[in-house]
């Protein structure tokens, strides 16, 4: 299995980067929208849950260690498996080709929707900087029309083409469409470019920390952070799933192990590296953020704007220092551009793998004759990132985000122990310490343990999007892999095959039309409501397992 994802034959992207270009990526990813935009939620809370508080310190603190067990597991199989492609390709490495696809396609979650999150998020952030040096943009071209609606007034004052307001993000369209160009002409000129944001960025927030402490006396951030933990453990660890969205840009070091020299060694020092800066960072932020502003009066203030907790925080204690706030928004900018860059690097990448596979059709696995990158999934991510982030609101896709990749961090964590035992004399640069089973197995477990702090709504959508992606598998992957032609896999769909796609679909719409904030003791309460829907919803999905269940019977066709 390994060696046949060693792509030794076929075209090759360029080796430009080394260990610096390597760490800046990571840290590049790692600092960004999470620090800027969900630190406020995590603190105080929001109608779905409750906040942590100042004991937020404890909840990255608890998100660094579950994210370094997985990042030592990158390390060990970024090493050994040196190819494009991240957790889909050590997967595919470990479990299969099923799996693999699943993965693949739950990755979508951590690279494109969650740069839909961040798009916004960034737009949002822009227009406040914008608007420090003395340029307003109207606020109906900088946000979405759902959340348009919501603000009283708002779609009432937008210009209107044929009877219908013009309300749509353009800044965060225009960002997505001018990184995507970049990332065409190649992964060199990418990589230098985020050296110098990582560098802006990180001064821009010490300049928060240094601000906000002349700004408030240090007596002041000691009584705030009592009580330290207003809402018990539970408060702290539901900080953790949520602040997990600021770490998740580890692992896009990964995804360019083709275009790395000396992968064995560039890799782990780029994952690790990053990852232990960032929480220092991310730590000292968290401890003044919940210091200068006590909790009650971030309750109150948050409800208003969601999207800029630092900058809110720098107007309640210094409402006159506008230069501080104008230069928070740039940091933000800063840090979620190069957020922006890494992902739309990422996802591209994961596609040409899975093309390269079989499991997607060849137009996604073709390399740019002279840039020698994945141009056709580069413009093709960059376009739905952009179309989405004109219209789609940045609430609740960043625990989507969160629920899917904890899923596929854990799959990579239970990569380590049967690669150990199937492949144990392939060359490993870097090991795991403590063997194959203790790390890796705390590490998957402190993965789902964070899953079970987020809430319902997400929950419903990944298993949804999981069934949409083993829908579309059974469409195209499994016909078309490169292992189910070597294994002799027919070509043509069998009546067992298509009555699984039919109840692939049933399950799918079924799990995204049933009430999504509804735990699973409340839905045959709600299946007699008014509408059906909890009833229709659960109805296809019942259909939908009982033809899966009859499809499944018999010789099954072999799948690897």
């Amino acid at each position: 299995m390994l060696e046949g994802l060693q792509a030794d034959d076929g075209p090759k992207m360029r080796r430009a980067l080394g260990a610096w270009d390597v760490t800046l990526l990571g840290v590049g990813a790692i600092i960004g929208a999470g620090i800027f935009t969900t630190i406020g939620t995590a603190a105080a809370g929001d109608a779905l849950r409750v906040g942590a508080g100042p004991s937020l310190m404890l909840s990255f603190l608890v998100t660094a260690v579950t994210c370094g067990f997985t990042a030592m597991c990158y390390a060990e199989l970024a090493a050994m498996v040196p190819v494009s492609g991240s957790a889909y390709t050590y997967t595919y490495a470990a479990f299969g080709e099923v799996l693999a696809w699943v993965i693949g396609w739950d990755l979508m979650l951590e690279y494109a929707i969650s740069n839909v999150a961040v798009a916004v998020s960034w737009a949002n952030y822009f227009r406040v900087f914008l608007k420090g040096i003395g340029i307003d943009v109207p606020l109906y071209l900088a946000i979405d029309y759902r959340t348009a609606k919501t603000i009283p007034g708002l779609i009432e004052q937008a210009p209107t083409l044929f009877g219908l307001p013009i309300v749509l993000n353009v800044l965060a369209f225009s960002i997505t469409a001018a990184l995507t160009v970049l990332l065409v002409y190649g992964v060199r000129e990418s990589a230098r470019f985020n050296a110098v944001m990582v560098v802006v960025k990180i001064l821009v927030l010490l300049l928060f920390v240094g601000a906000a402490l002349s700004l408030v006396p240090h007596q002041t951030v000691v009584e705030n952070w009592t009580p330290f933990f207003p809402n018990g453990w539970r408060g702290t660890f539901t900080g953790a799933a949520i602040v997990f969205f600021a770490y998740i840009g580890f692992d896009t070091v990964s995804t360019v192990a083709e275009e790395t020299h000396n992968p064995g060694r560039t890799l782990p020092l780029g994952i690790l590296g990053s990852l232990g800066a960032c929480t220092l960072l991310y730590v000292v932020v968290a401890g003044v953020f919940c210091g200068i502003v006590s909790q009650a009066h971030m309750q109150d203030n948050l409800v208003e704007v969601q999207g800029e907790p630092l900058t809110l925080a720098l107007r309640l204690i210094a409402p006159n220092k506008t230069w501080i706030t104008t230069a928070v928004a740039l940091g933000a900018v800063a840090a979620q551009t190069v957020t922006l860059l890494v992902y739309q690097m990422g996802q591209p990448r994961i596609f040409f793998s899975m093309a390269r596979d079989g499991l997607l059709p060849p137009l996604f696995a073709r390399i740019h004759p002279k840039y020698r990158t994945p141009h056709v999934t580069t413009v093709l991510t960059g376009a739905l990132v952009a179309v989405a982030s004109t219209f789609i609101s940045i609430e609740e896709l960043i625990d989507l985000t969160n629920i899917g990749t904890l899923f596929a961090f854990g799959m990579v964590c239970l990569g380590i122990p049967i690669l150990r035992r199937v492949n144990p004399t392939q060359p490993r640069p870097f090991r795991v310490p403590f063997g194959a089973y203790a790390l890796p197995f705390i590490g998957a477990a402190a993965c789902i343990f964070l899953m079970f702090y987020l809430p319902s709504t997400s929950w419903w959508r990944f298993f949804g999007w999981l069934s949409l992606g083993l829908w579309v598998y059974a469409l195209y992957g499994y016909h078309h892999s490169h292992l189910g032609r070597v294994g002799g896999r027919r070509q043509r769909a069998s009546a067992r095959t298509q009555l699984c796609r039919v109840a692939l679909a049933c399950t799918t719409v079924g799990l995204f039309w049933v009430p999504h904030d509804s735990g699973l003791l409340d839905l045959w309460r709600l299946s007699g409501d008014a509408s059906g829907q909890t009833a229709i919803g659960l109805g296809l999905f019942a259909l939908g397992c009982v033809g899966i269940a009859v499809a499944g019977t018999g010789t099954p066709q072999p799948i690897a």
